[in-house]
């Protein structure tokens, strides 16, 4: 008697029997072993932690060592005290690590030829790309959460000698901890998308900084055009969620449209980043 078996096709030309085929849940579990494995990951993630801890540190200490006496109800009621909790500076180290840390999520097993096994032994690619960026929006939600918090606690720790730090219940402050610890998954993912759809790690980062530094820079509130390509830009977002004392410009934004980049950034990266595979080969 010959024993028979029922194959399907299944994303990407490959053949593999039913029974054979990863739970999706497998996939995830499988892409976290990858993630925490190389301990270059959690280096990128402590130095950047640091750094980013230690800019925003640095500048409340700055304030408090070079204090005025008689600042102190000008400077909580300016909103200085929250713009010190998360500094632009770091908004920028923080957003470019993270996409860097993204990318290499895949462009690292586009180098080695890794990839190829993974497709090989799961040829569902798609759901492959699914499971890494769960893993991806994950980890980095966590990692800005824990920098944003720590950040502001240590800082307004710091103004705080001078009487000058606000609380988290504070009007602004929550916003300020939330949209600087979403700025982390964000990047993640953008920095996924592109490293999947580059697939080179120079050419992934000289895009990420494009993309999240230089574009921002040069797209100016002046002219209208300018003004909402601008604002479609997550960390153009960033600095409108940082803004407590929003002073309107020619071309003003709401609140609720800043949240809304976050949103449409997040969602159409795991969308390209899942798609990618599919339109081109390995």
């Amino acid at each position: 008697m010959t024993a028979t078996t029922t194959t399907t096709n299944v994303p990407g030309g490959e053949q593999s029997t039913p029974g054979r085929l990863a739970r999706f849940r497998d996939l995830v579990a499988a892409e976290w072993i990858k993630h925490r494995s190389l301990r270059s990951t959690w280096i990128a993630y402590g130095a950047t932690a640091l750094a980013v801890v230690g800019f925003n540190a640095g500048v409340a200490y700055d304030t408090y060592s070079h204090w005025v006496p008689g600042d102190r109800v000008s400077f909580v009621r300016d909103g200085i005290s929250l713009q010190e909790a998360f500094t632009s500076n770091a908004a920028v180290l923080m957003a470019l690590a993270l996409s860097a840390i993204g990318a290499l999520v895949i462009v690292g097993e586009y180098s080695t030829g890794t990839n190829r096994m993974t497709f090989a032994a799961v040829p569902a690619r798609r759901s492959v790309m699914a499971a890494k960026a769960v893993v991806v929006t994950v980890v980095t939600t966590v990692f800005g959460t824990v920098v944003a918090g720590v950040s502001f606690a240590v800082t307004q720790a710091v103004l705080d000698l001078r009487d000058a730090g606000v609380s988290i219940g504070d009007p602004g402050a929550f916003r300020v901890v939330l949209a600087s610890a979403l700025l982390a998954p964000v990047c993640g993912l953008a920095g996924l998308a592109l490293g999947a759809v580059i697939r080179h790690t120079a050419s992934t980062m000289v895009t990420s900084v494009v993309v999240l530094l230089v574009l921002p820079l040069f797209l100016a509130d002046g002219r209208h055009w300018s003004a909402v390509a601008g604002h479609a830009l997550p960390y153009r977002a960033w600095l409108r969620l940082v803004d407590v004392g929003y002073s309107p410009p020619a071309f003003p934004w709401t609140v609720g449209g800043a949240w809304m980049v976050y949103a449409v950034w997040a969602c159409a990266a795991c969308a390209v980043a899942v798609t990618s595979v599919q339109v081109r080969d390995q």
